[in-house]
């Protein structure tokens, strides 16, 4: 790994009633998620062919920056709530190779 900590998270709803309380769920928490130094990008994204599942893409600094991230009470919040509108939850944790990145966030 050359720099960051990233993990790509698979979320599938219940219903389009849970993916929308979901979102609105994840909009309150990027609140303060924008104020983390340490996270450099938190992007929630839909495939195109599946209006049910949100995609995340999540980069920080590195894994003390996503161990700080973690234990916010905004994201604590958020891990309690989102279960009641989920089926299921994959998490695949990434080892960076090679990338392109801001200036400020190059990789050193």
């Amino acid at each position: 790994m050359t720099g960051g900590y990233a993990l790509i998270v698979r979320f599938t709803t219940r219903d389009a009633d849970a993916a929308a309380r979901f979102d609105a769920l994840v909009e309150h928490a990027l609140e303060d998620i924008r104020k983390e130094q340490g996270t450099l990008v938190y992007v929630s994204h839909v495939p195109e062919d599946d209006p049910l599942v949100r995609v995340f893409y999540e980069l920080y600094a590195d894994e003390a920056a996503f161990q700080a991230h973690e234990s916010q009470p905004h994201i604590r919040e958020m891990l309690r709530e989102r279960e009641q509108y989920l089926l299921s939850t994959e998490v695949t944790f990434l080892g960076e190779r090679a990338g392109k990145r801001p200036a400020a966030q190059e990789a050193p």
